[in-house]
């Protein structure tokens, strides 16, 4: 069964076994799906409401861009644990000759990076689900404010979860010049959806609350 079609509490009882996938990465991408699912649902309490009549054809374009990025996350999640398993089979090749160690190095190398780019791409969709909710945090119900707020710093989380996965993984990778793009991408993603975050919980939410 994949791990997406498994209940709650089936999924976060493998998550907790002696088993190397799920792990933190396919914990990332679910987080990812469960915090954008927060700003769909806002949206959708939204549509249909007089008082935001204005707005609802835009609240519905939120919608459904929520609704890919939510499938995103989830195939994401799914692909993290696809990937562990090579980068898991290359560590246990021969290494007994020369040839062996070289051919043990390339494979490690490529399933390596292979294993960065899952988390990545969570980072990547995380930054445009924060856009997201920054919108429906502006235009949506009011009364659903809160909402957006949790949505938001469950999304903070699942893009530092992902982060901490580039991470190890390149601490694998050989190829410098990829290193150093793959950080330098990294990095900006990060710093880009923390001062989103910061904007929707202290300019969008927190006033709306009334803090």
């Amino acid at each position: 069964m994949a791990m997406m079609e498994k209940s709650c509490r089936d999924y976060v009882g493998v998550l907790a076994a002696k088993v190397s996938v799920p792990g933190g990465g396919g914990a990332a991408a679910l987080c990812g799906a469960i915090g954008m699912a927060l700003s769909t649902m806002v949206g959708n309490f939204t549509v249909g409401k007089k008082k935001y009549a204005d707005v609802e054809d835009e609240v519905k374009t939120l919608i459904e861009k929520g609704g890919e990025l939510q499938d995103a996350f989830m195939a994401l999640s799914e692909k993290d644990a696809e990937v562990f398993g090579p980068l898991s089979a290359a560590y246990g090749l021969p290494q007994n000759t020369e040839e062996e160690k070289a051919a043990k190095a390339v494979t490690l190398e490529r399933e390596a990076k292979n294993a960065s780019e899952v988390p990545m791409d969570i980072m990547r969709n995380a930054k445009l689900a924060l856009e997201v909710h920054k919108r429906m945090g502006e235009i949506g119900s009011v009364m659903l404010v809160s909402d957006v707020g949790c949505g938001t710093a469950v999304l903070r989380a699942a893009m530092e979860a992902a982060r901490l996965n580039v991470i190890i993984n390149l601490g694998i990778i050989q190829d410098q010049e990829y290193i150093a793009a793959t950080r330098k991408e990294m990095n900006e993603l990060m710093d880009a959806g923390n001062a989103l975050a910061d904007e929707i919980q202290n300019k969008i939410v927190l006033p709306k609350l009334g803090e």
